[in-house]
């Protein structure tokens, strides 16, 4: 449970501290009228819905299995996910149509300091929140936190360009404030479409990676009584897996000796943090 409590913690921090940035970007942005600057107060108005949905997706996926879900709720982590990753993906075509008519038209911004402490400021505070959720991440070995400390340091990026953009305008070069826009729309979109990948490879039951696979047949190999693994497939739910394995034994076993094997095979494997249940089938070698 410490899993989703440091989750939903997280999530509430990104949405505090993005509203903020949304506000003080937007607001400073249209007043000079730099479209980097509101490309990116946009990016943080994402990030706000990103974190909103982190939140309402990690309370769902917290929930314990119940008659209508045996397997738990996990999948609302990658369900809320694609809806995040179609929101990325609106908000990236805003922006580039701004910024592209910005160009286009020729439309200036007036400088002023406010422009370069504010990318300063989310410089510093993106770096900071994102060390902080890859530490915890880490330590849970939590995705869906991990997730959001790639999207805090996506935003590092994202405000280092605004800030180029800018100084680079003070100093008479204004087509490039456009641009920097076109730029971050184009991230906005990448990070979109590799979030919708990631939750419809999940949702559409992809199997484990050679890695695991290769790990769940070595641990199997190590119990007494199994003579050879005949094949491994898995179901995911959430970030963890249902492993479906078939192994052999000796055929001259008798039943009960069979189950005291795959019950054994299935302790070992549920061992493992990435799965969440087995499904052992004896075959006689």
């Amino acid at each position: 449970m410490e899993r989703y409590t440091l989750t939903k913690r997280i999530s509430i921090l990104g949405i505090v501290a993005n509203i903020l940035l949304l506000i003080t970007k937007l607001t400073i942005g249209f007043i000079s009228h730099s479209q980097a600057m509101i490309a990116d107060g946009f990016n943080s108005a994402g990030d706000v819905f990103s974190s909103a949905m982190t939140y309402v997706g990690n309370k769902i996926a917290s929930q314990p299995e119940d008659h209508n879900h045996p397997y738990g709720h996990g999948k609302a982590e990658y369900i809320f996910s694609m809806i995040i990753s179609l929101s990325f993906l609106l908000v990236a075509y805003t922006i580039f149509q701004s910024s592209l008519n910005a160009v286009l038209n020729r439309e200036t911004f007036v400088f002023s300091w406010w422009l370069v402490g504010i990318a300063l400021s989310t410089i510093i505070l993106k770096l900071g929140l994102f060390l902080y959720t890859r530490k915890i991440g880490k330590a849970t070995d939590s995705l869906l936190i991990l997730a959001n400390s790639e999207d805090h340091r996506n935003d590092v990026f994202v405000s280092a360009a605004t800030l180029l953009s800018i100084i680079l305008g003070a100093q008479g070069i204004y087509w490039l404030d456009g641009i920097a826009g076109i730029g971050i729309s184009a991230w906005i979109a990448y990070t979109g479409i590799q979030i919708f990948m990631s939750a419809f490879h999940v949702l559409m039951d992809t199997n484990i990676n050679e890695k695991l696979k290769e790990d769940v047949v070595r641990t199997i190999l190590t119990v007494d009584g199994v003579d050879h693994v005949d094949s491994v497939v898995a179901k995911p739910v959430g970030f963890q897996f249902i492993i479906i394995a078939k192994i052999s034994v000796p055929g001259d076993l008798t039943i009960y000796q069979g189950h005291s094997i795959a019950a054994r095979v299935k302790e070992k494997l549920k061992a493992n943090k990435y799965i969440s249940d087995v499904v052992v089938h004896v075959n006689p070698a």
